[in-house]
């Protein structure tokens, strides 16, 4: 057949679509398809239209109650209204028949005809909230909305204190008390999907070691890769507050001997301790590199006459360590002092440094250690008064008389040895804390003092949980001959450190010190058998983010 007067349009040169589109018009095909979609959006408005007037015609008209419940506006910071909220952990059956406001996440829920349950979440307390349609503070809008939001999601719930109509609550911490709602508001909506589940990832470990458990385990790489999601587990909440609790339990106990918190420079040129593993960068053209400690600041500041100092602050190692026990960034505890006589004054209050960080948690965090052996049972720590202190050689001669033949009496003493010697101690002494001093002088830093009686041996001291070294410390060279001496012996150049070895050149103050490792004694503390469970974005050396 001949061709129509469009198809000769479409296919003349320059006509058409294209000529359409040169006189700024639209083409008849574009036009075609916009009105299919206008036509398309149309139907789906009247269709929504449609199930919303079939639900208001099946509520007898508008929900009365409809302004009790939806999505709140934004926060921006409109206003501040006085409204007063109450935190989850303190809703109790003292506030029974009370009206509160809550703040938390949806932490589970379920809709059934006309009811709705939810439990709310809030850190690591949750409480039941129960919507039951009565027209007067709930309606079915209310109970849809509620059975319809979704996990994670933030909500203010306004209600009053009630006692359970079913006796306790034993799925949730709040066991006593229940929330009758009468409002309840998103603030914020989560995604429907989460990367993994809360209830998954909250489990027991003991749920896991049952014969027939089909229970699904997060990985430890998928925790990591969502921390932000893993971190509001409820262990991993109490594991932050015991965690701050040791950095506070450490402060007081220093401050109340008179030491001062110190700031040192983390931006360093040459090595803090000698070696390789340091991460090295340009610093506006000169070579340099991120601390491995704050040692040779710590002395400087003893010298400079503060006498007793202490630093909470971030170390960097860069050791290709893929261990349970090693990080290349971790938090320190680091403490200096001067001495009057011995090294064994360091001692006594490293001693009852931790006697009181043990004690204080023990009685003032009862609850976070409880949370947290609920997911990860555990040993309470035995400890003793005083803490027990062996010498090097004895350390050495428990290991062999149990049959180690391969330990080095003037060595270092490797990760399997270090923890056979904590199961000997507990074994003899019923202590999972005690004190190894005394150790080889080839196995300490270019600083530490030698033993004036032993030369291979020196002032120096470990201290161990559970068999795992938290602390190494010693006292340091104070004498400038002897100092350059250890320095150039440890393959050491002493221009990178001349600084340092000047401080001492002006009447030095003998002292000592140690640095502690905080991630490693909340690790062990709580038996949790893997430090990333106690960093908070843990950087080991194959993960940089998040």
């Amino acid at each position: 057949p001949p061709p129509t007067p469009a198809d000769s349009e479409a296919s003349a040169p320059g006509g058409g679509d294209a000529a359409t589109a040169e006189s700024g018009g639209i083409s008849k095909k574009a036009a075609k398809k916009a009105a299919a979609a206008a036509e398309k959006e149309a139907k789906k408005a009247a269709k929504a239209a449609e199930v919303a007037a079939r639900e208001l015609a099946q509520q007898g008209g508008p929900d009365p109650l409809a302004d009790r419940y939806g999505d709140a506006p934004l926060i921006m910071s409109q206003a501040q209204t006085g409204t007063v909220w109450t935190h989850v952990k303190d809703v109790d059956e003292s506030k029974i028949g009370q009206t509160i406001t809550l703040r938390g996440r949806v932490h589970a829920v379920r809709g059934k005809g006309k009811s709705a349950f939810l439990v709310l979440r809030q850190q690591t307390t949750t409480v039941q909230c129960v919507f039951f349609v009565d027209d007067v503070n709930v309606s079915k809008g209310m109970v849809k909305y509620v059975s319809n939001l979704t996990k994670e999601s933030v909500v203010d719930i306004v209600g009053i204190v009630a006692k359970p109509s079913e006796g306790p609550v034993l799925s949730c911490t709040q066991t006593d008390v229940e929330m009758a709602p009468s409002s309840i508001r998103c603030i914020s909506r989560s995604v429907p999907v989460l990367p993994f589940q809360l209830e998954d990832a909250a489990r027991s470990e003991t749920a896991f070691e049952a014969e027939d458990s089909t229970y699904v385990r997060v990985g430890q790489d998928t925790r990591l890769n969502h921390r932000v999601i893993d971190l509001r587990t409820p262990a991993n909440q109490a594991i932050f507050r015991v965690q701050s609790a040791v950095c506070e339990l450490f402060r007081d106990a220093l401050r109340a001997r008179d030491f001062v918190e110190i700031h040192t420079p983390k931006l360093i040129g040459g090595a803090s301790e000698g070696g390789a593993s340091v991460f090295k960068l340009d610093y506006m053209g000169q070579p340099a590199c991120l601390a491995q400690s704050p040692q040779l600041y710590k002395q400087m500041a003893i010298e400079s006459d503060l006498e007793r100092v202490f630093e909470i602050g971030p170390v960097f190692r860069a050791e290709d360590s893929n261990t349970h026990r090693h990080l290349c960034e971790f938090t320190g505890l680091d403490m200096e002092m001067a001495i009057k006589e011995h090294y064994f004054e360091v001692l006594d209050v490293l001693d009852a440094l931790f006697l009181h960080m043990f004690d204080g948690l023990n009685e003032r965090f009862k609850h976070e250690l409880q949370v947290v052996s609920q997911q990860f049972p555990y040993e309470p720590l035995k400890y003793l008064r005083p803490t027990l202190r062996l010498e090097f050689p004895e350390g050495i001669k428990m290991l062999q008389d149990a049959g180690v033949e391969d330990v080095d009496p003037l060595g270092d003493l490797s990760t399997a040895h270090e923890r056979t010697l904590g199961e000997l101690v507990k074994q003899k002494y019923d202590t999972d804390f005690y004190i190894l001093h005394k150790y080889p002088a080839g196995a300490r830093p270019f600083y530490t003092m030698p033993d004036p009686s032993n030369p291979d041996y020196s002032n120096s001291f470990d201290i161990f949980i559970r068999g795992e070294e938290i602390i190494s410390g010693a006292q340091r060279i104070h004498d400038v001959e002897l100092l350059t001496k250890r320095a150039v012996e440890c393959g050491i150049e002493v221009h990178t450190i001349q600084a340092y070895i000047d401080a001492f050149k002006y009447g030095a103050l003998p002292h000592g010190g140690c640095g502690v490792g905080l991630e490693r004694v909340v690790m062990l503390f709580l038996g949790l058998g893997n430090i990333r469970k106690t960093s908070m974005f843990p950087r080991d050396p194959r993960r940089l983010a998040p």
